[in-house]
């Protein structure tokens, strides 16, 4: 994962070293404070030759569908058809309290999303008439049929949409345990409902890491992160599954809950992480790393541990 840091020119540079260094793709996500992710990514095709380009993701209410297939043709046609299309419902938090829209049934909206997205990558256009999303349009300049299209899910009914209708999901504060006994049987019946296999889908699991000296220093930083997640309710539904319901209500944040989501420590540590997600199902592990202490060894140096595993 490399969001859009201080400065643009860093962030380009991140993602040159990424893929100097071997990796099959860079991600970054939409955050509401932050640069468009889209234009940040079409910096980063102009930068780069092989790796591809993805988010994880976009989130569906500041695009039209329509809108979303011309950015997303427009980016892969710039890229030379390196572009994965993620994209989520994002947070009510957001929705209602940023943009002043409204939240309801998202598994429908996303499927009624999802199906124009598709079907208009697809076939160049689509008539479709929704409850949340209407489109009646044609796409003419070039597109790729097969882009990669994702969803962001966390829970029984996105997941098992994701399975039917995309091509991979995008997971985010999801232990291994929890992909391994929740996000795989979901994903699992999707695919058998659209009569496909589970192999060829995709699941990404997005995972903060931290190469560092100073164990409890990083754990400190990342408990932040923890604490801001916690407070949105699609995450916490998750957190109370894996089994730190008492904790938060206490408002603990333990060493162990850090630890089933998160890479921080030595090499060995970091690589050991990323294994025990491979081993729960996930397909690619995407690497986040994260310093804000003196002994962490730095973005650089974490995604080297990360390319050794």
């Amino acid at each position: 994962m490399n969001p859009a840091v201080r400065t643009l020119e860093e962030s380009v540079a991140r993602t040159r070293t990424a893929e100097r260094l071997g990796f099959e793709s860079v991600w970054t996500s939409q955050l509401p404070p932050a640069r468009d992710a889209s234009l940040v990514l079409a910096a980063y095709a102009a930068a780069t030759e092989r790796v591809k380009l993805a988010t994880g993701v976009l989130p569906i209410y500041t695009r039209h569908p329509t809108a979303m297939v011309q950015m997303a043709a427009t980016l892969d046609e710039l890229s030379g058809g390196r572009f994965i299309l993620g994209i989520g419902v994002s947070h009510k938090v957001t929705v209602e309290g940023m943009w002043g829209m409204r939240l309801e049934s998202p598994v429908d909206a996303m499927r009624e999303y999802l199906t124009i997205v598709t079907t208009s990558l697809r076939d160049g256009g689509c008539s479709f008439e929704g409850r949340f999303f209407t489109a009646r349009w044609a796409y003419a300049a070039p597109r790729r049929a097969e882009m990669p299209v994702m969803i962001s899910a966390l829970h029984p009914r996105m997941l098992e949409l994701a399975g039917e209708l995309a091509d991979g999901v995008v997971l985010y504060m999801c232990s291994p345990a929890y992909i391994r006994d929740h996000v795989v049987p979901a994903v699992t019946a999707g695919r058998k409902k659209a009569g496909k296999p589970l192999e060829g889908f995709e699941i990404v699991a997005a995972m903060d890491a931290c190469l560092t000296s100073d164990r409890p220093a990083a754990l400190e930083v990342y408990h932040k992160t923890v604490e801001r997640y916690a407070s949105l309710p699609f995450y916490r539904k998750v957190m109370d599954a894996e089994g730190f319901k008492e904790d938060l209500d206490a408002g603990r944040i333990t060493e162990a809950m850090v630890d089933q989501v998160a890479a921080i420590g030595d090499a060995a540590h970091v690589r050991d992480a990323i294994k025990r997600f491979r081993d729960a199902g996930v397909t690619l592990p995407a690497v986040g790393p994260f310093s804000g202490h003196e002994a962490a060894a730095g973005f650089e140096a974490t995604l080297e541990a990360a390319a050794s595993s």
